[in-house]
């Protein structure tokens, strides 16, 4: 295997890591305002909505910036090790990528200020912006990473010769649904599992409408896919993708959170191997003309920036990944509204890390 082949593999394995764990959190911030209606009858249902908020954005506190990291590693391998892949998809698609980078900047905001002013509307309004800072990058990522592996058009001199409403197309859009649909139901399935009382059992009931949508949107979405361009290997992990989110719904319907969230861990995970599978060797294909296309060949950096890379690589992946499974280790524990302090109560005791996540807003 020759190093920019090995490079082409390590990028797919840093978007499953980002897609596996950024997918949850976008999905609890999908399902923020869902999941905390009250009942309005009941004379404490504002107060109940901002704790089960609070829950369900304490369950990703520790975790949700930590994740972010495998996005910023996957686009610093592909700057290094394919320059010419780099420059194509982060001109031609500039204008996405930065709406969904105001997107998650507005989100990473809003998590570190809603709990900054004890008010309503204050809240309220950060709030807005953790729902518009989840549903937009849940969305345009699968626009994206649609039109990459469907081509896009790009001249001789690998320069994107269309425009924003170009990706827009209807495979693109499809795969706009099916990474929305995919991450909610992994953030219901993630909620199920790290919560307890009313918003746990909320996120089982949107689990258990999420799983049917999921399947349906990524089943065709795959197979469109897989005909159109698969080759005859990736209809395995189409094949696994698939029978991983059969199992989900399965294990949601019989109340087992842990075999759930794994579940559709693994149907992520292997959308995303088809997906590089059918790209490979482009990695930026062309619609104008199949001669134009971007390969691992023609678009990889010189074996010597590679091999430095993986050097570098071998050392480093390892530490970040011990780090980060130890943070998931110690804020493993379920939390729910009895492990909220009131905001309006400066003195009150905050359970150690080691029995709860803190909560942070």
């Amino acid at each position: 295997m020759e190093l920019n082949d090995l490079w082409f593999i390590l990028i797919a394995v840093l978007w499953t890591g980002y897609f596996f764990l950024e997918g949850f959190d976008f999905g609890v911030g999908m399902l923020l305002h869902p999941l905390s209606k009250q009942r309005t009858d009941s004379p404490t249902a504002t107060a109940d909505r901002e704790t089960d908020r609070r829950v369900m954005i304490n369950t990703i506190g520790p975790v949700w910036d930590g994740n972010e990291v495998w996005l910023l590693t996957a686009g610093g391998a592909t700057f290094a090790a394919f320059p010419n892949w780099y420059a194509t998809m982060f001109s031609g698609f500039y204008l996405a990528l930065f709406i969904i980078l105001v997107a998650l900047i507005a989100r990473g905001v809003a998590f570190e200020y809603r709990g900054k002013v004890d008010n309503p509307r204050w809240r309220s309004r950060w709030d807005l912006a953790i729902a518009f800072g989840s549903w937009v990058p849940a969305v345009l990522w699968g626009v994206a990473f649609a039109n990459i592996v469907a081509g896009v058009p790009i001249n001789e001199a690998g320069d994107f010769t269309g425009t924003l409403f170009t990706l827009f197309n209807p495979f693109g859009l499809l795969g706009g649904v099916v990474t929305a649909s995919l991450f909610a139901f992994h953030g219901a399935n993630f909620l199920a599992l790290k919560s307890t009382g009313e918003v746990r059992a909320r996120a089982r009931g949107a689990a258990k409408f999420l799983g049917p949508v999921a399947i349906v949107a990524g089943a065709v979405f795959l197979i469109w896919n897989q005909l159109a361009r698969g080759a005859a290997w990736t209809w395995a992990p189409v094949l696994i993708a698939a029978v991983a989110l059969v199992a989900s719904v399965l294990a949601d319907r019989a109340d087992r959170d842990g075999w759930a969230f794994s579940a559709t861990g693994v149907a992520i995970a292997m959308s995303v191997v088809a997906l590089f599978g059918s790209l490979y060797p482009n990695v930026m294909p062309s619609s104008t003309d199949p001669a134009f296309s971007l390969t691992v060949q023609n678009a990889s950096s010189t074996d010597y920036t590679l091999k430095i890379m993986t050097v570098l690589a071998l050392v480093l992946t390892p530490v970040v990944i011990c780090y980060q499974a130890w943070s998931y280790w110690v804020f493993r524990k379920r939390i729910g509204r009895a492990n909220i302090p009131a905001p309006t109560d400066p003195g009150a005791r905050r359970p150690p890390a080691s029995e709860v996540q803190a909560p942070v807003s």
